[in-house]
Protein backbone atom coordinates (compact mmCIF):
# COMPACT_ATOMS: atom_id res chain seq x y z
CA UNK A 1 0.00 0.00 0.00
CA UNK A 2 1.35 3.43 -0.94
CA UNK A 3 2.48 5.74 1.86
CA UNK A 4 0.06 8.46 0.69
CA UNK A 5 -2.85 6.03 0.90
CA UNK A 6 -1.83 5.00 4.40
CA UNK A 7 -1.77 8.67 5.39
CA UNK A 8 -5.34 9.04 4.12
CA UNK A 9 -6.43 6.01 6.17
CA UNK A 10 -4.68 7.27 9.31
CA UNK A 11 -6.24 10.74 8.90
CA UNK A 12 -9.73 9.24 8.50
CA UNK A 13 -9.31 7.07 11.59
CA UNK A 14 -8.10 10.08 13.56
CA UNK A 15 -11.15 12.11 12.49
CA UNK A 16 -13.49 9.25 13.42
CA UNK A 17 -11.83 8.98 16.83
CA UNK A 18 -12.33 12.71 17.42
CA UNK A 19 -15.95 12.44 16.31
CA UNK A 20 -16.61 9.53 18.66
CA UNK A 21 -15.10 11.36 21.63
CA UNK A 22 -16.84 14.63 20.83
CA UNK A 23 -20.21 12.94 20.45
CA UNK A 24 -19.67 10.51 23.36
CA UNK A 25 -20.79 7.69 21.10
CA UNK A 26 -22.15 5.30 23.76
CA UNK A 27 -24.12 8.01 25.58
CA UNK A 28 -25.47 9.33 22.28
CA UNK A 29 -26.63 5.83 21.32
CA UNK A 30 -28.56 5.51 24.58
CA UNK A 31 -30.09 8.96 24.05
CA UNK A 32 -31.16 8.05 20.50
CA UNK A 33 -32.95 4.96 21.81
CA UNK A 34 -34.85 7.19 24.27
CA UNK A 35 -35.80 9.60 21.49
CA UNK A 36 -37.01 6.74 19.30
CA UNK A 37 -39.31 5.61 22.13
CA UNK A 38 -40.60 9.17 22.55
CA UNK A 39 -41.25 9.41 18.81
CA UNK A 40 -43.49 6.33 18.97
CA UNK A 41 -45.65 7.84 21.73
CA UNK A 42 -49.08 8.61 20.18
CA UNK A 43 -49.48 11.58 22.54
CA UNK A 44 -46.22 13.20 21.41
CA UNK A 45 -47.88 15.68 19.05
CA UNK A 46 -50.28 16.90 21.73
CA UNK A 47 -47.44 19.34 22.41
CA UNK A 48 -46.22 20.33 18.90
CA UNK A 49 -43.32 22.49 20.14
CA UNK A 50 -41.90 19.67 22.29
CA UNK A 51 -42.50 17.18 19.49
CA UNK A 52 -40.56 19.26 16.98
CA UNK A 53 -37.60 19.56 19.34
CA UNK A 54 -37.58 15.81 19.97
CA UNK A 55 -37.78 14.99 16.27
CA UNK A 56 -35.03 17.47 15.42
CA UNK A 57 -32.72 16.08 18.11
CA UNK A 58 -33.49 12.57 16.91
CA UNK A 59 -32.67 13.46 13.31
CA UNK A 60 -29.41 15.14 14.31
CA UNK A 61 -28.26 12.19 16.44
CA UNK A 62 -29.20 9.67 13.77
CA UNK A 63 -27.18 11.62 11.22
CA UNK A 64 -24.10 11.87 13.45
CA UNK A 65 -24.15 8.24 14.60
CA UNK A 66 -24.87 6.81 11.16
CA UNK A 67 -22.14 8.92 9.57
CA UNK A 68 -19.53 7.47 11.94
CA UNK A 69 -20.66 3.92 11.19
CA UNK A 70 -20.75 4.62 7.45
CA UNK A 71 -17.25 6.09 7.39
CA UNK A 72 -15.84 3.15 9.35
CA UNK A 73 -17.48 0.70 6.96
CA UNK A 74 -16.22 2.58 3.91
CA UNK A 75 -12.64 2.49 5.26
CA UNK A 76 -12.84 -1.29 5.65
CA UNK A 77 -14.41 -1.73 2.19
CA UNK A 78 -11.84 0.39 0.37
CA UNK A 79 -8.88 -1.16 2.19
CA UNK A 80 -10.22 -4.56 1.18
CA UNK A 81 -10.48 -3.44 -2.46
CA UNK A 82 -6.91 -2.11 -2.43
CA UNK A 83 -5.57 -5.34 -0.98
CA UNK A 84 -7.54 -7.38 -3.52
CA UNK A 85 -6.38 -5.21 -6.42
CA UNK A 86 -2.75 -5.42 -5.32
CA UNK A 87 -2.98 -9.21 -4.92
CA UNK A 88 -4.40 -9.55 -8.44
CA UNK A 89 -2.19 -6.87 -9.97
CA UNK A 90 -5.22 -4.81 -11.01
CA UNK A 91 -4.05 -1.20 -10.72
CA UNK A 92 -7.39 0.09 -11.97
CA UNK A 93 -9.16 -1.30 -8.90
CA UNK A 94 -6.42 0.07 -6.63
CA UNK A 95 -6.64 3.54 -8.16
CA UNK A 96 -10.43 3.58 -7.86
CA UNK A 97 -10.32 2.57 -4.19
CA UNK A 98 -7.59 5.13 -3.42
CA UNK A 99 -9.68 7.89 -5.00
CA UNK A 100 -12.69 6.77 -2.97
CA UNK A 101 -10.59 6.93 0.22
CA UNK A 102 -9.69 10.54 -0.54
CA UNK A 103 -13.40 11.36 -0.83
CA UNK A 104 -14.03 9.62 2.52
CA UNK A 105 -11.19 11.63 4.07
CA UNK A 106 -12.74 14.89 2.85
CA UNK A 107 -16.12 13.86 4.29
CA UNK A 108 -14.56 12.85 7.61
CA UNK A 109 -12.70 16.16 7.81
CA UNK A 110 -15.91 18.08 7.12
CA UNK A 111 -17.72 16.13 9.83
CA UNK A 112 -14.87 16.87 12.21
CA UNK A 113 -15.16 20.59 11.50
CA UNK A 114 -18.93 20.47 12.04
CA UNK A 115 -18.29 18.87 15.41
CA UNK A 116 -16.50 22.08 16.36
CA UNK A 117 -19.88 23.85 16.15
CA UNK A 118 -20.71 23.16 19.76
CA UNK A 119 -21.11 26.71 21.02
CA UNK A 120 -24.19 27.75 22.94
CA UNK A 121 -25.89 29.21 19.87
CA UNK A 122 -23.95 27.61 17.00
CA UNK A 123 -26.90 25.48 15.85
CA UNK A 124 -29.23 28.50 15.64
CA UNK A 125 -30.46 30.49 12.68
CA UNK A 126 -28.59 33.74 12.20
CA UNK A 127 -28.92 37.36 11.22
CA UNK A 128 -26.28 38.69 8.82
CA UNK A 129 -25.66 42.37 8.14
CA UNK A 130 -23.57 43.90 5.37
CA UNK A 131 -22.39 47.51 5.75
CA UNK A 132 -20.56 49.45 3.05
CA UNK A 133 -17.46 51.29 4.22
CA UNK A 134 -16.22 54.71 3.19
CA UNK A 135 -15.79 55.10 -0.54
CA UNK A 136 -19.27 55.77 -1.87
CA UNK A 137 -20.32 53.81 -4.93
CA UNK A 138 -17.24 51.55 -4.91
CA UNK A 139 -17.87 50.25 -1.39
CA UNK A 140 -21.61 50.09 -1.92
CA UNK A 141 -21.13 47.91 -4.98
CA UNK A 142 -18.72 45.72 -2.99
CA UNK A 143 -21.37 45.39 -0.26
CA UNK A 144 -23.82 44.17 -2.93
CA UNK A 145 -21.24 41.61 -4.12
CA UNK A 146 -20.77 40.35 -0.56
CA UNK A 147 -24.53 40.01 -0.11
CA UNK A 148 -24.66 37.89 -3.27
CA UNK A 149 -21.71 35.80 -2.05
CA UNK A 150 -23.39 34.92 1.24
CA UNK A 151 -26.79 34.25 -0.28
CA UNK A 152 -25.13 31.90 -2.79
CA UNK A 153 -23.31 30.16 0.09
CA UNK A 154 -26.62 29.78 1.96
CA UNK A 155 -28.32 28.37 -1.14
CA UNK A 156 -25.55 25.76 -1.46
CA UNK A 157 -26.33 24.71 2.12
CA UNK A 158 -30.05 24.64 1.25
CA UNK A 159 -30.71 27.27 3.90
CA UNK A 160 -33.65 29.66 3.71
CA UNK A 161 -33.04 33.40 3.30
CA UNK A 162 -35.31 36.23 4.42
CA UNK A 163 -34.63 39.92 3.73
CA UNK A 164 -35.36 42.18 6.72
CA UNK A 165 -33.85 45.55 5.82
CA UNK A 166 -32.09 47.05 2.83
CA UNK A 167 -30.83 50.57 2.15
CA UNK A 168 -29.85 51.13 -1.46
CA UNK A 169 -26.80 53.08 -2.61
CA UNK A 170 -27.19 56.40 -4.39
CA UNK A 171 -25.91 55.13 -7.75
CA UNK A 172 -25.33 51.40 -7.36
CA UNK A 173 -25.04 48.70 -4.74
CA UNK A 174 -26.28 48.94 -1.18
CA UNK A 175 -25.37 50.95 1.90
CA UNK A 176 -26.59 48.23 4.24
CA UNK A 177 -28.71 45.10 4.32
CA UNK A 178 -29.92 42.70 6.98
CA UNK A 179 -30.97 39.16 6.15
CA UNK A 180 -31.96 36.17 8.25
CA UNK A 181 -30.47 32.82 7.25
CA UNK A 182 -32.39 29.80 8.52
CA UNK A 183 -30.79 26.39 8.82
CA UNK A 184 -28.93 24.08 11.18
CA UNK A 185 -25.57 25.57 12.26
CA UNK A 186 -26.14 28.75 10.24
CA UNK A 187 -24.74 30.92 13.05
CA UNK A 188 -21.90 28.51 13.83
CA UNK A 189 -20.60 28.72 10.29
CA UNK A 190 -21.23 32.39 9.59
CA UNK A 191 -19.81 33.73 12.85
CA UNK A 192 -16.39 33.06 11.28
CA UNK A 193 -17.16 35.73 8.65
CA UNK A 194 -17.59 38.62 11.07
CA UNK A 195 -15.21 41.47 10.23
CA UNK A 196 -14.00 43.73 7.43
CA UNK A 197 -13.61 42.41 3.87
CA UNK A 198 -11.33 44.19 1.39
CA UNK A 199 -11.68 44.22 -2.40
CA UNK A 200 -9.00 45.25 -4.92
CA UNK A 201 -10.11 45.55 -8.56
CA UNK A 202 -10.29 47.71 -11.65
CA UNK A 203 -13.32 49.86 -10.95
CA UNK A 204 -16.25 49.49 -13.35
CA UNK A 205 -17.24 53.02 -12.31
CA UNK A 206 -13.89 54.65 -13.19
CA UNK A 207 -13.69 55.87 -16.80
CA UNK A 208 -9.87 55.77 -16.50
CA UNK A 209 -9.94 52.07 -15.51
CA UNK A 210 -7.86 52.61 -12.39
CA UNK A 211 -7.42 50.09 -9.61
CA UNK A 212 -9.52 50.76 -6.49
CA UNK A 213 -9.58 49.32 -2.97
CA UNK A 214 -12.96 49.04 -1.24
CA UNK A 215 -14.05 47.90 2.21
CA UNK A 216 -17.31 46.51 3.59
CA UNK A 217 -18.04 44.85 6.91
CA UNK A 218 -20.01 41.79 7.95
CA UNK A 219 -21.83 41.50 11.27
CA UNK A 220 -23.34 38.20 12.38
CA UNK A 221 -25.49 37.43 15.42
CA UNK A 222 -27.63 34.42 16.32
CA UNK A 223 -31.39 34.18 16.38
CA UNK A 224 -32.18 33.48 20.03
CA UNK A 225 -35.01 31.16 21.00
CA UNK A 226 -37.09 30.87 24.14
CA UNK A 227 -34.42 28.83 25.91
CA UNK A 228 -32.17 31.91 26.06
CA UNK A 229 -33.48 34.66 28.32
CA UNK A 230 -32.45 38.21 27.39
CA UNK A 231 -33.83 40.74 29.85
CA UNK A 232 -34.39 44.15 28.24
CA UNK A 233 -36.19 46.96 30.01
CA UNK A 234 -38.64 48.65 27.67
CA UNK A 235 -37.77 51.98 29.31
CA UNK A 236 -34.20 51.53 28.01
CA UNK A 237 -35.36 51.24 24.39
CA UNK A 238 -36.24 54.12 22.07
CA UNK A 239 -38.74 53.21 19.35
CA UNK A 240 -38.75 55.10 16.04
CA UNK A 241 -41.03 54.51 13.07
CA UNK A 242 -40.29 55.66 9.53
CA UNK A 243 -40.82 55.02 5.83
CA UNK A 244 -38.97 52.02 4.47
CA UNK A 245 -35.76 53.15 2.73
CA UNK A 246 -35.07 50.17 0.44
CA UNK A 247 -35.46 49.86 -3.28
CA UNK A 248 -38.82 48.15 -2.98
CA UNK A 249 -39.64 45.20 -5.18
CA UNK A 250 -39.61 41.68 -3.86
CA UNK A 251 -37.51 42.30 -0.77
CA UNK A 252 -38.46 45.58 0.93
CA UNK A 253 -41.76 47.47 1.07
CA UNK A 254 -42.17 51.22 0.67
CA UNK A 255 -44.72 52.02 3.41
CA UNK A 256 -44.49 53.95 6.69
CA UNK A 257 -44.13 50.72 8.66
CA UNK A 258 -40.37 50.49 9.30
CA UNK A 259 -39.42 50.20 12.98
CA UNK A 260 -36.06 51.04 14.54
CA UNK A 261 -35.25 50.11 18.14
CA UNK A 262 -32.29 51.68 19.96
CA UNK A 263 -31.08 50.22 23.26
CA UNK A 264 -29.98 53.45 24.91
CA UNK A 265 -27.46 52.05 27.49
CA UNK A 266 -25.47 50.13 24.84
CA UNK A 267 -26.30 51.98 21.63
CA UNK A 268 -27.31 48.71 19.94
CA UNK A 269 -29.78 49.30 17.09
CA UNK A 270 -32.22 46.95 15.37
CA UNK A 271 -34.15 47.95 12.25
CA UNK A 272 -36.80 45.99 10.40
CA UNK A 273 -38.84 47.06 7.36
CA UNK A 274 -39.58 43.74 5.67
CA UNK A 275 -43.29 43.62 6.48
CA UNK A 276 -46.09 45.99 5.53
CA UNK A 277 -47.45 45.70 9.04
CA UNK A 278 -45.79 47.98 11.59
CA UNK A 279 -46.84 45.51 14.29
CA UNK A 280 -44.95 42.66 12.58
CA UNK A 281 -41.90 44.84 12.00
CA UNK A 282 -41.90 45.87 15.64
CA UNK A 283 -42.03 42.24 16.78
CA UNK A 284 -39.20 41.28 14.42
CA UNK A 285 -37.12 44.28 15.50
CA UNK A 286 -37.47 43.22 19.14
CA UNK A 287 -36.32 39.75 18.20
CA UNK A 288 -33.32 41.21 16.37
CA UNK A 289 -32.48 43.45 19.34
CA UNK A 290 -32.53 40.47 21.70
CA UNK A 291 -30.26 38.59 19.30
CA UNK A 292 -27.81 41.48 19.00
CA UNK A 293 -27.59 41.89 22.77
CA UNK A 294 -27.06 38.17 23.18
CA UNK A 295 -24.30 38.29 20.56
CA UNK A 296 -22.71 41.20 22.43
CA UNK A 297 -22.69 39.08 25.59
CA UNK A 298 -21.14 36.14 23.68
CA UNK A 299 -18.40 38.43 22.38
CA UNK A 300 -17.73 39.66 25.89
CA UNK A 301 -17.40 36.11 27.19
CA UNK A 302 -15.11 35.12 24.32
CA UNK A 303 -12.92 38.16 24.88
CA UNK A 304 -12.61 37.41 28.59
CA UNK A 305 -11.95 33.71 28.04
CA UNK A 306 -9.56 33.87 25.10
CA UNK A 307 -8.21 37.45 25.27
CA UNK A 308 -9.26 37.94 21.68
CA UNK A 309 -8.16 40.88 19.65
CA UNK A 310 -10.02 44.10 20.41
CA UNK A 311 -13.10 44.68 18.28
CA UNK A 312 -12.60 46.63 15.07
CA UNK A 313 -13.32 50.36 15.14
CA UNK A 314 -13.15 51.26 11.46
CA UNK A 315 -14.23 49.69 8.21
CA UNK A 316 -10.89 50.17 6.53
CA UNK A 317 -7.15 49.56 6.58
CA UNK A 318 -5.71 47.47 9.40
CA UNK A 319 -8.99 45.81 10.37
CA UNK A 320 -9.71 43.46 7.48
CA UNK A 321 -10.01 39.70 7.95
CA UNK A 322 -9.86 38.79 4.26
CA UNK A 323 -8.66 40.33 1.01
CA UNK A 324 -10.18 39.68 -2.41
CA UNK A 325 -7.76 40.72 -5.18
CA UNK A 326 -9.12 40.69 -8.73
CA UNK A 327 -6.39 42.87 -10.27
CA UNK A 328 -3.47 42.66 -11.14
CA UNK A 329 -3.79 38.95 -10.23
CA UNK A 330 -6.50 36.70 -8.81
CA UNK A 331 -6.35 35.76 -5.13
CA UNK A 332 -8.55 35.56 -2.06
CA UNK A 333 -6.56 35.33 1.18
CA UNK A 334 -7.78 35.03 4.76
CA UNK A 335 -5.50 37.13 6.92
CA UNK A 336 -6.26 35.16 10.11
CA UNK A 337 -5.50 31.63 8.94
CA UNK A 338 -3.37 32.22 5.85
CA UNK A 339 -5.74 30.13 3.68
CA UNK A 340 -5.74 31.41 0.09
CA UNK A 341 -7.05 30.47 -3.34
CA UNK A 342 -6.79 31.82 -6.88
CA UNK A 343 -10.40 30.75 -7.60
CA UNK A 344 -11.85 34.20 -6.95
CA UNK A 345 -14.91 33.46 -9.07
CA UNK A 346 -15.76 30.39 -7.02
CA UNK A 347 -15.38 32.28 -3.74
CA UNK A 348 -17.56 35.17 -4.88
CA UNK A 349 -20.09 32.56 -5.98
CA UNK A 350 -20.33 31.21 -2.43
CA UNK A 351 -17.48 28.68 -2.11
CA UNK A 352 -16.49 29.71 1.42
CA UNK A 353 -16.25 26.45 3.35
CA UNK A 354 -12.44 26.25 3.21
CA UNK A 355 -12.16 29.62 4.96
CA UNK A 356 -14.86 28.86 7.53
CA UNK A 357 -13.42 25.43 8.38
CA UNK A 358 -9.91 26.80 8.80
CA UNK A 359 -11.13 29.53 11.15
CA UNK A 360 -13.12 27.04 13.24
CA UNK A 361 -10.08 24.75 13.44
CA UNK A 362 -7.85 27.64 14.45
CA UNK A 363 -10.22 28.62 17.26
CA UNK A 364 -10.39 25.01 18.48
CA UNK A 365 -6.78 23.92 18.07
CA UNK A 366 -4.88 27.20 17.94
CA UNK A 367 -2.11 27.94 15.51
CA UNK A 368 -2.34 29.78 12.24
CA UNK A 369 0.20 31.50 10.02
CA UNK A 370 3.42 32.48 11.75
CA UNK A 371 3.39 35.71 9.80
CA UNK A 372 0.41 37.10 7.96
CA UNK A 373 1.23 39.24 4.96
CA UNK A 374 -1.55 41.15 3.26
CA UNK A 375 -2.08 40.86 -0.47
CA UNK A 376 -1.93 44.01 -2.52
Amino acid sequence: MRAETQQDIDAIKQSVGLLRRHLDFDTASVRLAELNRDAEDPKLWDDPERAQKIMQERTDLEDQLSSIGRIEQEIADHIGMIELGEAEGDQGVVAEAEAALKAVRADATRREREALLSGEADANDTFLEVHAGAGGTESQDWARMLLRMYTRWAERKKYKIEYLEETAGEEAGIKSVTIQIKGKNAYGWLKTERGVHRLVRISPFDSNARRHTSFSSIDVYPVVDDRIIIDIKESDVRVDTMRAQGAGGQHVNKTDSAVRLTHIPTGIVALCQAERSQHKNRAEAWRMLRAKMYEAELKKREAEAAAEQAARTDIGWGHQIRSYVLQPYQMVKDLRTGVSTSDTGGVLDGDLDQFMEATLAQKAFGGGPDKVEDVD
